[in-house]
């Protein structure tokens, strides 16, 4: 043995050292002893040449029967190549008609259980026929004589560097082929054995012709025929290899997992695992949809792109939960909840539900009036405005419950991200639709009613402004292809009736309050408060706090005294607050059974809550000189406060306390230069006022105070101290005054008027040009109430005087 090459790696640690490359003399055999029937080896994607050393992993009994049996007795085997790998039990047609004569080297048993046959090549030989197949194939077999190349050919030695330099190649870019394998052969200087032991070792794509070469007989034409093969072997992998560096070079992620997918689908179809259940439900869901056809266009597109992805990837569940949104989100006719048109029986919820609040519930009737008529219509976009507490939130689930709508809420106080309106983009990771969108997903229907809660108090910074992401929402003409960044898709909001609420109507957006339906939603008189805590507020309660209905009573004059000398608002919600302060003291009263009187009476309110509120808001006991009483409005509702002036001698200099805004600093020196310039209005010259200096106050200096409408009311205070002479009693004023001594229209006339009647003031000095706001208001508000129309400040002081 010359030449000794350690082709295969050790299996274990007893295993001896095969020669796989190795001279002539080492093949020698007895060919007299070469038997005319042959166990027949069927071999599964392998061809053992004559003169090669090649290991055979042992699967089947039958073979494994047949190693064992002639590794035992020192028999020859013949080596067949089968044609079809899959075949478990062979017969003669699936058997190739060549096959090689083998001895066994050496048997190794495999930690597997399998057994693993060292062979080595001696001759080829024609299967005649097979003779039997228990326990393993038996077969007769015509030898066949190889006819060596000549040396002496000059083709021989150009055919050996060719197959040397091919198979060395075809095995670099091959994925399996073994390092040694290479070495190996570039040390083989026998032609002959150089065409077998590539033909053996080789791999190619196309197992026929590897086949094939065992049918030849002449070496020099064995190894064309080998080179045409590693020819095409080698251009097989070159376009292999082509594929693989673009793939890598230009596909990215997605594409990548879009291939990967490909496979893994064709693999679970050969084994029986395709479960395409998941996407048969979402496609199910999309056929019972009643949506347009760019819908429908762009479910298709995004239920491909989800086809795509690797169901282990995050962009799988981002795209699953974006078309399971889709599906969600109510389409057309068929998610459209039937408005009850009985306009009885929605006056009756309304009615049962808020007391008060005529002008809301007048236009929702109309609303529902020219549903009746007409059968279709654009919902409307109201906004209720008022006070806190007067029952604008609670009034949109009572619009809902009396057209037989869904109700959903949105609140908007403090947001200050656009896209909490018109939601992220998909392409960002937790991207959401916006609120709008994802309400209408809870409500279920394309028609709820929507109330947007606290529409003035949207803030807006570096991430966007909402209130102008709002127009589209609220604009009639827009709305019914409404862009969610989220959905982007159009999605029509015509159908939504949407109600806002607010508090002052100042801070929102001109051009969002223009998109609007104003309705002003006032406070209540006292009258109307005893009214809405005995039918609603004492009863919720009693239900809240667990007691029985009729547990406790209040009496007519306690109650009274709650709303006047516990509570100063211009809603309920301070007044709910005191009830269930009561409740609380019953229902522990009971729990420990404590005896107590069911009706709670003036007397034991101090008992149960306490002493009153120390309340500044009241006229009586603030007549003075120098003190004046004037109206304001503020966010929660009217307000009354007192002008103080005090005078004494020094230069003529004006000061201002109390927390006076920019504007009411203003109304007082318009004031101060309108006495100086008339000072016989004050009774004195304009000598003796050039020595007086005015200090004017207005008290509770922690609270901010600001407007023009206390204009009359700063002139008329200051008068009245430089004159000494106090003014009428149950007088209070509102109005804002020019440099000529003109009387000027103000707003907020009702709440003034509540808060008026609320500290005991029976006349109101006002414009003429109010007169109309007053004639406008229901005559309960203003019932024993006098109102004085004056024009200049003249009027005001005769009056007043």
């Amino acid at each position: 043995m010359k030449e000794i090459q350690q082709f295969f790696p050790q299996m274990g640690q007893d295993m001896s050292i095969i020669p796989v490359v190795q001279s002539g003399d080492d093949v020698k055999f007895d060919e007299s002893k070469l038997p005319d029937a042959l166990p027949v080896l069927a071999l599964r994607n392998a061809v053992l040449m004559p003169g090669t050393i090649f290991p055979i992993t042992i699967g089947r009994e039958m073979s494994r029967l047949l190693i064992e049996d002639a590794y035992k007795h020192k028999n020859f085997i013949g080596a067949v190549p089968q044609l079809d790998a899959a075949v478990e039990e062979p017969r003669v047609e699936d058997l190739y008609k060549y096959g090689t004569v083998a001895r066994i080297l050496n048997t190794i048993e495999m930690p597997d259980g399998t057994i693993t046959a060292i062979l080595q090549g001696l001759r080829r030989f024609e299967v005649l026929s097979i003779t039997r197949y228990d326990p393993y194939m038996m077969g007769l077999v015509h030898y066949l004589q190889d006819r060596d190349a000549d040396p002496n050919d000059p083709d021989i030695a150009i055919m050996a560097s060719s197959i040397k330099e091919k198979a060395t190649l075809a095995l670099r870019m091959g994925q399996f082929a073994p390092k040694e394998a290479a070495e190996a052969m570039r040390k083989i200087d026998d032609f002959n054995f150089l065409v077998n032991f590539v033909g053996t070792s080789i791999e190619v794509e196309n197992f026929t012709d590897k086949m094939e070469l065992l049918q030849w007989s002449d070496i020099k034409t064995r190894g064309m025929k080998l080179l045409k093969m590693l020819d095409t072997q080698i251009e097989l992998l070159k376009i292999k290899q082509d594929i693989n560096n673009k793939v890598k070079a230009e596909i990215d992620q997605q594409q990548r997992e879009y291939y990967l997918n490909n496979q893994l689908k064709t693999i679970q179809e050969e084994l029986g695992m395709d479960d395409q259940s998941e996407f048969t439900e979402l496609r199910m869901r999309a056929a019972d949809k009643d949506w347009p056809d760019t819908v429908a266009y762009a479910f298709e597109k995004e239920m491909a792109k989800l086809e795509r992805f690797n169901p282990n990837s995050p962009d799988y569940s981002v795209q699953y939960n974006f078309i399971d949104f889709l599906l969600n989100l109510p389409w057309g006719k068929n998610d459209m909840s039937r408005d009850n048109l009985d306009l009885a029986h929605a006056q009756k919820v309304l009615d049962n539900d808020h007391f008060g609040l005529e002008k809301v519930k007048e236009r929702i009737i109309e609303y529902l009036a020219v549903l009746k008529l007409k059968g279709n219509m654009k919902s409307p976009i109201l906004c209720l405005w008022g006070p806190p507490g007067v029952g604008k939130t609670s009034l949109g689930k009572s619009i809902a419950k009396a057209l037989g709508r869904e109700y959903q809420r949105i609140s908007l106080g403090g947001m200050h991200d656009e896209s909490e309106i018109r939601g992220h983009r998909k392409t960002y990771i937790g991207a959401l639709p916006g609120r709008v969108l994802n309400a209408i997903n809870k409500a279920g229907t394309v028609n709820p009613v929507i109330v947007l809660d606290e529409i003035d108090k949207i803030g807006s910074d570096f991430k966007g402004d909402p209130s102008s992401a709002l127009l589209e929402v609220l604009d009639p003409e827009q709305n019914s292809a409404f862009h969610d960044n989220y959905l982007d898709i159009d999605y029509d909001l015509s159908n939504v009736l949407f109600i806002a609420t607010a508090n002052d109507v100042s801070t929102i957006q001109p051009a969002l309050r223009d998109r609007m339906e104003m309705i002003n939603v006032t406070g209540y008189l006292a009258e109307e408060k005893y009214q809405i805590a005995r039918k609603f507020l004492l009863p919720k309660q009693l239900e809240e706090h667990g007691l029985k209905r009729g547990a406790i009573k209040l009496d007519k004059t306690a109650l009274e005294t709650i709303i006047s000398d516990y509570t100063s608002e211009s809603g309920v919600r301070g007044l709910e607050k005191q009830i269930a302060k009561l409740c609380r003291v019953v229902a522990k009263k009971t729990a420990m059974n404590e005896p107590f009187e069911p009706t709670v009476k003036v007397g034991q309110l101090k008992e149960y809550l306490g002493l009153p509120i120390s309340n500044f808001d009241r006229q009586a006991g603030n007549e003075a000189v120098g003190v004046v009483t004037g109206l304001a409005w503020t966010q929660v509702g009217g307000a009354i406060l007192f002008v103080e002036t005090s005078i004494s001698e020094g230069k003529g200099n004006l000061s201002m306390t109390g927390s006076l805004g920019d504007v009411m600093k203003e109304s007082a020196t318009i004031a101060y230069q309108y006495i100086k310039a008339h000072p016989a209005v004050a009774g004195m010259t304009a000598e003796e006022f050039a020595k007086k200096d005015v200090h004017i106050h207005v008290p509770e200096g922690a609270t901010p105070k600001d407007g023009p409408s206390a204009g009359i009311t700063l002139v008329t205070s200051i008068v009245s101290a430089l004159r000494g002479k106090q003014v009428r009693s149950g007088i209070a004023m509102t109005g804002e005054m020019t440099l000529r001594g003109k009387v000027l229209p103000v707003g907020g006339i009702k709440e003034k008027i509540l808060a008026a009647k609320r500290a005991g003031v029976n006349t109101i000095v006002i414009c003429e040009e109010n007169r109309k706001d007053i004639e406008d208001i229901p005559a309960k508000y203003v019932k024993g109430m006098a109102f004085h129309y004056v024009n200049t400040i003249s009027d005001v002081l005769d009056f007043v005087f």
